[in-house]
């Protein structure tokens, strides 16, 4: 008696339910595909000299002791980013191999 209430409440406010679920998840869906199309794009070429030398400099601030002079937010900023790239790189590996051990050979 009470699965089949519920299964009635479902049938009769279900396609209000999913109407009101659809109009709020446009504009998300909206806003994610913007952003996705710029950030997860690969780099074009001209991208990638401004990379190396965005390296160098890192390089350069290692050498000068310049990363001591970090603050907290910024370094946790840093350790969170260098985190993301090696878990995408962890990720892509686990995909590539088609499983978590080793390779088949």
């Amino acid at each position: 008696k009470m699965a089949q209430g519920l299964l009635q409440r479902i049938t009769t406010r279900g396609p209000q339910l999913l109407s009101a679920a659809m109009a709020s998840a446009k504009p998300r869906l909206a806003t994610f595909w913007y952003y996705a199309k710029v950030e997860l794009a690969p780099p074009t070429p001209a991208e990638i000299p401004r990379a190396i030398d965005s390296i160098k400099g890192l390089v350069r601030s290692f050498q000068s002791g310049r990363l001591a002079q970090l603050t907290v937010r910024e370094a946790v900023r840093n350790g969170l980013v260098a985190t993301e790239v090696l878990m995408w790189f962890y990720i892509g590996e686990i995909i590539g191999k088609g499983g978590l051990i080793g390779y088949n050979v």
